[in-house]
């Protein structure tokens, strides 16, 4: 048998912007998913839990399309049995999809013997992620082969961000399914529409980032959410945040947070808030779920304390 897992992912700063070559800051989350492969006779399968589905390479559903692309990507040549689970909420922003490709690539690599490279998982696992997304940036599939905070940019090693202090998030889930598809797709369409409009705001986020990035290093956690507040203005101006995204953001700012935003590509999913400490994003954690009637939950990221503490 072989076992694998991965990270599921939150953009800090520099959704979209990301795709048309500038940077963005990512973190690792704690849960993800993982996988189990053995070989098999017959046709290859995978199955995910809790989603209760099976494919195989020859299913024309997405997830058995996406499955058929990365055996051939890593020129698996005997059958095998996946078994995978998912802890994420799907079409939520937070790199399901990017999680399980690369949970059953490690999975199918050790039961193989392969010893594969981050730079090679992140091939393989991108064909995977384009038969979902279309043109993914990479950074769902980086941040979940590498864990941690990070800096990203198209077609780039991640860089390593160490931070100050740990960094308590609150990521509260919409409940409405995202299309990381489809609102790329309508940032491109903007895009060709008026082309210069779109490159200033795209430079705007890139600044938006770099001081993030200081923000974070530094552990100033009110002006990094002052970052999160003018990066979902900017989002927001792309037509891509959502009514139930605005209210969650408004409750998470009026209960204490620092900032907060959508992450991920918007049109639904997940947001993320900021605040000074565990307790604060506890409250802010409540408040989202009382107010808003929404499930949220709390990791801190970076610092000694990042890793393994979520709520």
């Amino acid at each position: 048998m072989g076992v694998g897992e991965a990270h599921g992912k939150v953009i800090l700063l520099g959704e979209h912007s990301v795709v048309y070559g500038r940077p963005a800051l990512a973190a690792g989350l704690p849960r993800g998913a993982s996988a189990r492969a053995w070989d098999a006779e017959g046709e290859s399968s995978l199955h995910v839990t809790p989603w209760d589905v099976t494919v195989t390479p020859s299913d024309e559903r997405s997830l058995g399309k996406a499955f058929g692309v990365m055996l051939e990507a890593a020129r698996v040549e005997r059958p095998v049995r996946i078994e995978a689970r998912v802890d994420l909420p799907g079409g939520s922003g937070l790199g399901s999809s990017a999680a399980l490709g690369v949970a059953v690539l490690r999975a199918i690599d050790a039961l193989r013997g392969v010893e594969r490279d981050d730079a090679s998982a992140l091939e393989v696992s991108l064909a995977w992620e384009r038969v979902f997304h279309g043109n993914p940036s990479g950074v769902d599939n980086a941040m979940s082969i590498a864990g941690g905070l990070a800096w990203y940019v198209r077609g780039e090693p991640i860089e390593r961000v160490r931070t100050r202090r740990a960094i308590p998030l609150v990521i509260g889930d919409s409940g409405e399914a995202c299309s990381t598809k489809i609102t790329v797709g309508e940032v491109a369409r903007q895009h060709e529409k008026n082309r210069e409009r779109m490159e200033k705001q795209f430079d705007a986020i890139a600044a938006i980032v770099r001081n993030g990035r200081l923000a974070a290093e530094q552990g100033d956690l009110k002006a990094l959410g002052q970052l999160f507040d003018m990066n979902q203005s900017l989002l927001a101006g792309m037509l891509i945040s959502t009514a139930t995204l605005e209210e969650m953001i408004g409750v998470a700012r009026a209960s204490g947070a620092y900032g907060a935003k959508l992450t991920g590509g918007g049109g639904g999913g997940c947001m993320i808030a900021v605040t000074e400490d565990r307790a604060g994003a506890e409250k802010v954690r409540a408040a989202i779920e009382e107010q808003c009637g929404k499930r949220a939950f709390v990791a801190l990221l970076g610092g000694e304390a990042a890793g393994d503490q979520e709520r």
